[in-house]
């Protein structure tokens, strides 16, 4: 007799491979390059899988060097030929008409990055929400790329900002489409060209987009090439011909990145990992901290690089603030990410779910108490996909393996403090520096923690928003640079200074 978990696991089998089936192309994905659509060199294809149900959802070339090289080669011919000529008008309307293509059909990115990645459908639209934004945002900004003069008696000095040509940029799983946009958009505003690798764990969202603009695309303007660091990424950020580099990833990985890039003496951008504090002051409302809180942490299922994954909770509402956090995670619901109900979905891949249980691991081995989760799930749907139980850690010692390096899953962190100069050293004692977020209604004492935590973005009494024109970057090995805001126009361009003589002629 069939069980009502075992109908429920067919019954979700069954609806994302209908819809894998309504979306996605039946043959293996292609390079996109030069306008084209090509399978390189070599016949090799690797599987992109659905975290939920641990099915294959489409196959996808494997790029090499020499696909590398041909989009590289592709970009230069663009650039010269035809995008360096483009007036900030003529970007400005194609990064329009690519944003309204990205609209027109919002909800299909938004099942497509579902099934690729595993996040809940209602975050995967307000990724799509953002990605369009970013567009827009952007389309504006490049008419406003300007340049200066300098003041002096006998010389006329200007400035000019320039692109580089051809930009390589490498794109996670986490947030595949929206981070793309995040990259993608700036560079062409400023008049770059561009070869992107998206993450080989979720290329299906940025290859159908490319679909729905190649029409519109002058050839080489954009390329795609997929497939793994090793052979197709590591290509890209150390090509001699590439002189601008962004990146987002693991630090470890931003490290070769950057290492690469000196062989060329290559500018980069550089988004890297968090161990992000979140700061539960004296005066905090506990339930209303606690909600904060949750979204802080488990928003994408803890698969986000700014992530409030350590809690800062004062000791006099300490008691308070975590009945009520404890609450509020259990009230979570994991599960199907196509159902809108659900909060939590899969992580991106079994390699990340044994990471996730590997830290947890190192907790209990250290006597650490598991207050809620710690494991993942037995039977059912949620034991065949890549699911791991929202969890929460406490009696951990702040220089602790778990508490100082990054996770990427759902795990949070919980540390008391009573004085404050203390909490901020050990709020600050993390390799890292991407973000961080207080909860509190005194306005002063949420001005100390801005300044005095070291981190490239500060939430009070909110987490994780970043609307298009936010800059977004860390401190220390949390990268190099600004996304997202007109500061990342300058990330794409360079100053050349221009010097006359006003003088007798000599």
């Amino acid at each position: 007799m069939t069980s009502h978990s075992e109908i429920d696991t067919l019954r979700i089998k069954a609806r994302h491979a209908e819809l894998a089936e309504s979306l996605l192309p039946s043959g293996p994905l292609k390079h996109f390059v030069d306008g084209e659509w090509i399978t390189g060199r070599g016949d090799d294809t690797f599987q992109s899988i659905d975290p939920t149900t641990g099915e294959s959802l489409v196959g996808v070339y494997e790029g090499t060097k020499e696909e590398v090289n041909r989009a590289v080669d592709a970009a230069w011919e663009a650039y010269e030929q035809r995008w360096s000529e483009t007036t900030p008008a003529e970007r400005q309307q194609l990064l329009l008409t690519m944003a309204d293509r990205l609209e027109a059909r919002a909800e299909d990115f938004a099942l497509i990055e579902v099934l690729d990645n595993g996040k809940p459908i209602t975050e995967a639209r307000e990724d799509i929400e953002l990605a369009v934004d970013h567009f827009r945002y952007f389309a504006g900004a490049a008419r406003n790329i300007e340049g200066k003069t300098v003041p002096h008696k006998e010389l006329h000095i200007q400035t000019r900002r320039e692109p580089y040509g051809v930009v390589g940029q490498v794109v996670p799983w986490n947030f595949p489409l929206l981070l793309a946009t995040w990259k993608l958009a700036p560079a062409l505003a400023a008049g770059n060209t561009v070869v992107l690798k998206p993450a080989e764990q979720t290329p299906i969202s940025l290859l159908t987009y490319m679909r729905e603009i190649a029409d519109v695309l002058p050839d080489g303007v954009v390329n795609v090439v997929t497939g793994f660091g090793p052979e197709t990424g590591a290509p890209l950020v150390s090509h001699e011909r590439v002189p601008k580099v962004a990146f987002t990833g693991s630090t470890e990985v931003g490290q070769g990145v950057m290492k690469a890039a000196a062989n060329t003496i290559s500018d980069i951008t550089l988004e890297l990992g968090g161990k992000s504090p979140l700061i539960v002051a004296p005066d905090a409302d506990p339930a209303e901290a606690a909600d904060i809180a949750v979204d802080a942490m488990f928003f994408n299922g803890g698969e986000c690089c700014s992530a409030g994954t350590r809690l800062f909770i004062h000791e006099s509402i300490a008691d308070e603030f975590v009945d009520a956090f404890l609450d509020a995670v259990g009230k979570l619901q994991m599960g199907d990410p196509l159902e809108e109900s659900t909060d939590i979905g899969p992580q991106v891949s079994r390699a990340e779910v044994e990471k996730t249980l590997h830290y947890i691991g190192l907790a209990r081995d250290s006597d650490a108490s598991i207050l809620r989760g710690g494991g993942t799930v037995e039977e059912g749907i949620l034991a065949e996909g890549c699911f791991v139980e929202p969890t929460v850690i406490a009696d951990v010692g702040a220089d602790s393996t778990v508490a100082t390096q990054e996770i990427f899953g759902p795990v949070e962190i919980m540390l008391e403090w009573d004085g404050y100069d203390e909490m901020v050293a050990r709020a600050n004692n993390v390799d890292y520096g991407l973000a961080a977020g207080v909860v509190t209604d005194d306005l002063s004492f949420a001005h100390r923690i801005a300044e005095d935590i070291m981190a490239g973005n500060i939430w009070v009494n909110t987490f994780n928003r970043l609307p298009a024109g936010q800059p977004f970057g860390g401190y220390k090995q949390s990268g190099i640079g600004r996304e997202g805001a007109m500061e990342t126009l300058r990330e794409y361009t360079q100053t050349k200074s221009i010097t006359m003589n006003l003088g007798d002629g000599q």
